[in-house]
């Protein structure tokens, strides 16, 4: 499984990578609708999942993109409420969920 994650910052690849819950999965990484064209360009993408960090304009545009790129990928959106603490929490869950 293909997955891009999407932060306001970016993500540290280690920490990321050892908190994950699945091994199949494939992590690439950005902050900006110009790395989700990236990410498209590379391949197939099954599932963005993004931080709330991101302003509220790029996270529309980011779901626009992705959706007018695949028919298939599944987007997954943060709350704010649980913070920063809260983003591996949340990745493992829509991970988990994606089982099947």
């Amino acid at each position: 499984m293909h997955v891009l994650l999407l932060g306001r910052t970016p993500f540290d690849p280690q920490t990321v990578e050892a908190g994950i819950i699945r091994s199949d999965v494939e992590l690439a990484y950005g902050t900006s609708l110009e790395d989700v064209k990236a990410a498209f360009t590379r391949g197939p993408v099954d599932v963005v999942i993004m931080g709330a960090g991101l302003p509220l304009r790029d996270r529309l545009a980011i779901v626009e993109c992705v959706f007018d790129s695949s028919d298939s990928t599944s987007v997954h959106m943060k709350d704010r409420a649980s913070g920063k603490d809260g983003m591996m929490p949340f990745v493992n869950q829509v991970l988990g969920d994606s089982e099947s």
